[in-house]
């Protein structure tokens, strides 16, 4: 029998028969082949994601890579039998900022697979077919489980513009700072440093492309000229800024609980800093990473530590929060 998660309400969760929707036009009908677990799957369960950002009750999942089984009127009949993933935004298509391809930006408001909308936490999922994107024919779809958090990182990327022989910085040693290792290495900087908390995170960031690696308490450079922040600490963003030389590039990814140290806006007036930020992943990065992964450049096979059935669910969500070293990504198999 085919089964599906749904939270009913913070921490309460359970495993429920699962019947497929037959796609709309406009609509595909997708078979989940793996579904990866982040932090915001866990502000889902234990109540804490900002107000507005979930609805109750919901099938979680917005992390996920699978086949296409069905499609609706008006979509191509060529989908059928394609590997896939699929951007979790569901924008309006017709305001101001989607027609600028800004669609995380949609002014009719938030709504996102697996958190407003059921997500891929289940055997399938029908979504929007506009959504989706086609994989090679020999495509992982282990490792295309991860091209959503590695799509927000190449949104991150794009916006930090490194040039050929800049000097790159990465804080943070989770899933998207190794992302974001992968995508500055394929730029040919001069210098990729990568930051974090953990020494034992220095192998892979070396593995991934990264030129040096310090922890937080060792000396830092001054005169960096791009950083992706990827760690979401209370420290992590300032930490970001003050390794930037004057007029240095700064992208913002991670999400710190409220209190978290701010920018200071005299620095950044005077050292006339250049500051992003990244909410999501546009269609243009996440087209960017289907085509860096479809040419062998991005390698999310290394970051996935555990696969486990979608009735292991709660005991996913704990081995993720567990902060456990050898914990990394965790995957849900239907």
């Amino acid at each position: 029998m085919s089964t599906a998660v749904v939270v009913k309400a913070p921490g309460e969760h359970r495993i429920v028969p699962h019947e497929p929707r037959q796609p709309d036009p406009g609509e595909a009908l997708v078979r989940v082949h793996a579904t990866g677990i982040c932090g915001s799957d866990r502000e889902v369960y234990h109540g804490n994601r900002p107000e507005g950002y979930v609805r109750y009750p919901v099938t979680p999942g917005h992390e996920w890579s699978g086949t296409v089984e069905a499609v609706g009127a008006g979509v191509p009949p060529s989908l059928v039998d394609r590997k896939v993933v699929g951007e979790g935004f569901r924008n309006c298509q017709v305001c101001d900022r989607c027609h600028t391809g800004a669609t995380t930006l949609c002014t009719e408001g938030y709504e996102e697979t697996g958190f407003t909308q059921p997500g891929a936490m289940a055997a399938t999922l029908t979504l929007p077919a506009r959504l989706l994107h086609a994989l090679p024919d020999d495509a992982d779809l282990t490792a295309a489980a991860l091209l959503e958090p590695a799509a927000c990182t190449a949104a991150a990327a794009i916006k930090a513009k490194a040039l050929p022989g800049e000097r790159v910085a990465v804080v943070g040693t989770g899933t998207l700072g190794m992302f974001a290792v992968q995508f500055l290495k394929a730029g040919s900087p001069a210098e990729l440093l990568v930051i974090g908390t953990r020494g034992d995170r220095e192998a892979l960031s070396r593995q991934f492309g990264a030129t040096d690696f310090r922890t937080c308490d060792q000396e830092l450079p001054d005169d960096i000229d791009v950083v992706i922040e990827t760690a979401g600490s209370t420290t992590a963003a300032r930490t970001a800024a003050s390794l930037l030389r004057r007029g240095g590039r700064l992208v913002l990814t991670g999400i710190p609980a409220p209190g978290a140290a701010g920018l200071d806006p005299t620095d950044l007036v005077v050292r006339q800093l250049e500051v992003h930020t990244v909410f999501g992943a546009p269609p243009d990065a996440w087209a960017y990473t289907v085509r860096v992964f479809g040419a062998g450049l991005l390698d999310p096979l290394p970051l996935i530590t555990h696969e486990l059935p979608l009735t292991a669910f709660a005991d996913a969500i704990e081995l993720v929060g567990s902060g456990d070293p050898k914990v990394g990504k965790v995957l849900l198999r239907p």
